[in-house]
């Protein structure tokens, strides 16, 4: 089985410096050479990262990589720092339709040289993963397989810092053949709702974003006043996309539920259901790296299984 490593970054990737944790190459040759499989291939997108400096145009060199590669190879793993993940699966199962291989994303909380690593768990995992696992944009982490659309890292230091919730769809879009779509350049912000926060902020981004991720309260109520009335009315007028998602981890939105939440609605802000902020950012980003005649059908539809229902 002829595998590619797509190796980036990350915790996974990275040695202890002066200035604390930092990429360095040859940690990632050094881990697949110790584990020993045969017929793997390493790619490195330098420079390598942290993947905190992570950006949509490394989302599009990643997925290209994918895209270019995906009839050589029987399988993708792409090697990814943990604070970002999320947000690259996501990207990854929006920017890349029509898959026929798996593309298994995994990092580790630790490094390599650390006593208790658990890099090469995931890394072993992951070359293990990719050898059932369907077509689709999978993370295989701390022994789950997780699906690509869904996911969450929910804690900043355990080794099992991932979950996702289950998904009705595989983590990929249907196309007959492969298609990629790459990022373009927007000003897209998430948006996070708490009581008495300024409105003026609120305001000032919602009336010059080109989209926006609205974390809004519980199954989606927020603050009914007239600045954010006008904002989110300007925002209609210009068709700037607004995704709603919940502020709690489960349970997702439900517009319309609460008189709180009809502003919501009149201003035909897009319920997220139980979307993540990560993938509706993603999404977000998909969609204004379409044409202007295909955006409002992708963001009504549920791609990659972003949605559970």
């Amino acid at each position: 089985m002829k595998l590619l490593v797509i190796h980036t970054g990350g915790t996974i990737g990275m040695v202890q410096t002066a200035a604390g944790y930092a990429p360095a190459e040859g940690v990632i040759e050094a881990a697949l050479h110790s584990i020993g499989v045969p017929k793997v291939k390493l790619l490195p997108l330098l420079p390598l990262i942290d993947s905190a400096q992570i950006t949509p145009a490394d989302w599009s060199r990643i997925a290209q990589a994918i895209a270019d590669n995906h009839s050589d190879y029987n399988g993708f793993i792409v090697t990814h720092g943990t604070d970002t993940l999320a947000f690259t699966a996501a990207a990854l199962c929006f920017a890349l339709a029509g898959l026929r291989r798996p593309v298994i994303l995994t990092g580790s909380m630790r490094i390599l040289s650390h006593p208790q690593s658990d890099a090469l768990l995931n890394l072993s995992g992951a070359l293990k993963a990719v050898e059932t696992a369907q077509p689709g944009v999978w993370v295989q982490f701390a022994g789950q397989l997780l699906h690509g659309a869904r996911l969450r890292k929910t804690d900043s230091t355990a080794l099992d810092a991932f979950t996702a919730s289950p998904g009705t769809m595989p983590p990929r879009q249907t196309s007959p053949t492969l298609r990629l779509t790459p990022y373009l350049p927007a000003e897209i912000g998430i948006l996070s709702m708490a009581p008495g926060q300024s409105e003026a902020m609120l305001c000032h981004a919602l009336m010059t974003l080109d989209a926006v991720v609205l974390r809004v309260f519980g199954t989606g109520t927020i603050p009914d006043s007239p600045a954010l009335r006008k904002a989110l009315a300007h925002a209609q007028s210009k068709a700037t996309p607004i995704i709603a998602v919940s502020q709690c981890p489960e349970g997702g939105v439900s517009l319309g539920s609460y008189a709180a939440g009809n502003l919501l609605v009149e201003t035909g802000v897009i319920d997220g259901g139980d979307m993540t902020p990560e993938a509706a950012y993603a999404k977000l980003s998909h969609v204004l790296s379409l044409p202007k005649p295909k955006r409002n059908a992708a963001l009504s539809r549920n791609l990659c299984g972003e949605i559970s229902v």
